[in-house]
């Protein structure tokens, strides 16, 4: 994990943009005060949405991480 982070911070893997639009929506959704599904109204049932948008950003980075694996295998 940490050469795939490594490879990424040394511009040796380029990550796709669907990726870093994932990753970015992920983290603004998770801070901005607006949400789908408040968790004030419906206490734990309100975080289903924050946990769908971080699981699509998790299946977009193993995406990238698979593809960076099979990089270094045809190399």
């Amino acid at each position: 994990m940490w050469r795939f982070l490594k490879a990424i911070k040394d511009r040796e893997h380029r990550v796709a943009l669907s990726t870093w639009v994932g990753a970015i929506a992920a983290v603004i959704y998770t801070v901005a005060p607006i949400d789908l599904i408040p968790e004030l109204v419906l206490g734990p049932l309100g975080f289903v949405d924050d946990i769908g948008i971080w699981t699509i950003f998790a299946v977009l980075f193993t995406r990238e991480h698979r593809r960076w694996q099979a990089s270094l295998v045809s190399r």
